[in-house]
């Protein structure tokens, strides 16, 4: 049976909640729901939920309230956030927020944390924030995180009930955020956005100057990358056509659609810099059979040192991204191990 070599690592999920194009953005999100509950059966380590506003093509808009639901329908994977903007939010709020998610859910709740803002004026408008709010990460990571250790010393309140606890912290990041992860001594989540020969130059600067902390004693590098496995490598590659698409849309219109069926886009007809973009975004992933994918992840592995993988896998068909997991966890070994811990 194929399978990655050891050592073996966490494979974990991120669900962004994609709209499929004539659903409902409720059936996005319920759908996430239904992928945690698969994703906890097959092994996976965390399942995480992302943040974002006013985008046709993405529902999951309210992360918090969304890690609660699949919390609640879960009971032994761990359920996160991947991440919550903190420039969108006051780090009050999003303290109390993960310490009644952590009072309710002990032991299960990740708190991952990123820097953008909305993606647009009209959102940043509505969300009182501008494009300069980015730049305050910093302060507002120092701020919530002493509201765990109640050495919240920008205001004068005590944090209920978040004070005391230790729910843990990753820093999401692109680049640049890897420096702000290892200055925290915090756990990085990392994908190759602008190359991995980039991405591994973020990495090797974030073990470099990492400082130990009370959150994590050593580096510890999540890789993200979308993953698809199938019986054939063009069915995997079918799969990661329809959110590639939607990328480049994202990125030539200003708009993230929601995802058309795979042969809609392949028939669709492109401009060279959305053919450049939308290529350059199926390259960026890992697809193809169990084979191929072993060898590929082993590479990826071996190349970053990473402690383990976020699979970021978004598309059109449900029961082909549900096939591509149940591989995925077949060739990490997964299931063998959910199975023997149950």
């Amino acid at each position: 049976m194929t399978a990655l070599p050891p050592p073996r690592i966490p494979f974990s999920i991120l669900d962004r909640s994609p709209v499929r194009q004539g659903a409902e953005p409720a059936q996005a999100l319920r759908d996430t729901v239904w992928v945690a509950r698969e994703a906890e059966e097959l092994g996976y380590h965390r399942f995480w939920v992302s943040e974002h506003h006013g985008v046709p093509g993405v529902a999951g808009s309210s992360p918090t309230v969304l890690a609660a639901a699949v919390a609640a329908a879960t009971s032994r994977i761990r359920v996160g956030t991947g991440g919550v903007m903190l420039p969108n939010h006051r780090p009050l709020v999003v303290a109390e927020q993960f310490g009644v998610l952590e009072s309710l859910f002990p032991g299960r709740i990740d708190m991952g944390l990123g820097r953008s803002v909305g993606f647009t004026d009209g959102v940043r408008r509505a969300l009182g924030r501008d494009a300069r709010a980015a730049d305050d990460f910093e302060d507002l990571l120092r701020e919530l995180l002493g509201y765990f250790t109640g050495r919240a010393e920008a205001a004068a309140v005590h944090a209920r009930p978040p004070e005391g606890m230790r729910v843990p912290a990753f820093v999401l990041a692109t680049g640049a955020g890897a420096a702000t992860a290892a200055a925290f001594g915090l756990p990085l989540v990392i994908a190759a956005v602008r190359g991995e020969e980039r991405m591994r130059e973020a990495i090797e600067g974030y073990r470099a100057a990492f400082r130990p902390s009370a959150w994590a004693p050593r580096p510890y590098v999540v890789v993200s990358a979308p993953v698809s496995v199938a019986e054939t490598t063009e069915a995997a590659r079918r799969l990661l056509v329809s959110e590639a698409w939607s990328l480049a849309h994202s990125r030539t219109h200003g708009e993230f659609p929601p995802l058309a069926p795979p042969d809609e886009v392949l028939s669709a007809p492109m401009t060279a810099r959305e053919r450049d973009l939308f290529e350059g975004t199926l390259a960026g992933g890992v697809h193809g059979t169990e084979d191929e994918v072993a060898a590929a992840l082993s590479g990826l592995i071996g190349r970053t040192g990473a402690d383990e993988v976020l699979v970021t896998t978004a598309g059109w068909d449900r029961s082909a991204l549900l096939d591509s997991h149940r591989r995925l966890a077949r060739l990490a070994g997964l299931t063998t191990r959910a199975v023997a811990a149950r």
